[in-house]
């Protein structure tokens, strides 16, 4: 009987959790068990993915720079990469802006519903903590991204998975440090990441064995601690704005796959879906990229040359999904309001979405703060910024869920084109958990 492949599995149990959830919410404590005996086995599950997500930025980026004979080659997949990513992320936008304005889910919003909206939510210790978070943001100067990316303790930075971006740094510095002393004295420190970089990745295919019941964990535990079903009703339109944008953009990364690498983009789906369904359940490309990197490396067959730079990079500052859905939650709220948005603004939605996705950290509710950002940048009135997150607060998390699945994609495509690019688009070489089991039991 053949065995049943990942992805199926995975997606049983998201079903399965869902149902789950739905019966949960109509038994009386159904919700405290939940919460209390099945979101701790989707919380482990998390904490295991993040627990190997900067072990394996370490080990494969420093591995993948020090295999480099010519570091011109580092220089050239670095451009391509933010090239490529910034492309991305001004079309997402654009397709938001496109659809907001033509569908204009505003209008349809009645002033009972965001009435109550702002009473359930305004004042919602999240929503101001956003809005904190994005003030302080705000306030920084123009080039402190770049001082940010910057670590002043290497332990310091390896110690929190919020320090993406300086994990990378630091890993970039090392693996030209270790090129530049030549391959002899530099051989043993290369043997050491090289099988640190082994010995995560089997890590990976062993956490990935409890996928499946994780994810039920994980959807049950979205389904019961879910808002008021009158308001996601009411929500409906703007999230099917939301969600069409995504779907587009989805069929736009088949497309540059089918145009640029020549692969069939239904294959690379099914290549890429496990690590999809994850970002789907765990709202959060961070927590997703070891998962990522094994399914783009030993799947689809982009070289860890390409693969240990640009998903990092991405999973830091390609933000595609949440990008479009910035530019039509913004929009949104001020349909819903009565307010007018001007053609100029909108040129400066595209711009701020897209600077304000550079070093946002890959974790859940991060989207909210970019949006904070951006509808400052548009004038939204102050005292009205807590009433604008509240509209759209309650149909947040799926949404969410949704938009991590583009992120994750978007980075998934631009591997695959940029190791085109360069040469080094190979042939899928799938390692599996016990593949040298027969040699220790």
């Amino acid at each position: 009987m053949k065995k049943l492949a990942l992805h199926w599995k995975i997606l049983i149990g998201m079903l399965l959790g869902l149902v789950f959830g739905f019966v949960m919410l109509q038994i009386g404590g159904g919700r405290a068990f939940t919460e209390d005996w099945i979101k701790p086995i989707g919380s482990i599950f998390v904490k295991l993915l993040k627990l190997i997500a900067i072990p394996l930025i370490l080990a494969s980026l420093i591995k993948g720079i020090s295999d480099l004979k010519d570091i011109s080659k580092f220089k050239n997949i670095g451009l391509k990469t933010i090239g490529i990513y910034i492309v991305t992320t001004v079309f997402a936008i654009s397709i938001g802006l496109a659809l907001v304005n033509i569908m204009q889910p505003g209008d349809g919003v009645s002033e009972e519903t965001i009435a109550k909206l702002t009473e359930t939510y305004s004042k919602n210790s999240s929503v101001q903590a956003k809005i904190a978070e994005a003030s302080k943001q705000m306030d920084s100067g123009p080039l402190q991204f770049l001082e940010d990316m910057v670590p002043d303790n290497a332990f310091n930075a390896l110690s929190n998975n919020k320090l993406m971006l300086q994990v990378i740094f630091f890993a970039i510095f090392l693996g030209i440090a270790m090129l530049l002393i030549g391959e002899k004295r530099a051989k043993p420190m290369k043997a050491l990441f090289d099988s640190l970089n082994d010995i995560v990745l089997k890590m990976v295919d062993l956490i990935m064995l409890s996928a499946p019941v994780a994810v039920f964990a994980l959807l049950a535990n979205v389904v019961v601690s879910s808002d008021d079903p009158d308001i996601l009703y009411a929500l409906l339109k703007y999230a099917g704005v939301v969600v069409l944008g995504l779907v587009l953009m989805i069929v736009f990364y088949c497309v540059i796959v089918a145009t640029f690498t020549k692969k069939n983009p239904f294959w690379f789906l099914k290549e890429i879906s496990p690590a999809q369904l994850l970002a789907f359940s765990t709202s959060s490309s961070a927590a997703t990229l070891p998962v990522t990197m094994e399914r783009v490396e030993e799947h689809i067959g982009v070289d860890k040359e390409v693969s240990s730079f640009v998903l990092p990079v991405g999973a830091t500052i390609n933000m595609d999904g949440t990008s479009l859905y910035q530019a039509v939650a913004a929009v949104f709220i001020f349909q819903a309001l009565g307010l007018d948005l001007t053609f100029a603004d909108q040129i400066t939605i595209v711009l701020t979405a897209l600077l304000a996705s550079i070093g946002s950290a890959a974790v859940p509710g991060a989207g909210m703060v970019m949006l904070v950002i951006v509808l400052e940048s548009v004038g939204l009135p102050p005292e009205l910024l807590p009433i604008g997150l509240a509209l759209i607060f309650a149909v947040d998390r799926p949404l969410d869920m949704c938009r991590t699945v583009v992120n994750v994609t978007g980075d998934a495509t631009v591997s695959m084109i940029v190791a085109k690019s360069v040469g080094k688009l190979g042939d899928p070489k799938v390692k599996n958990w016990d593949d040298n089991y027969d040699e220790v039991k």
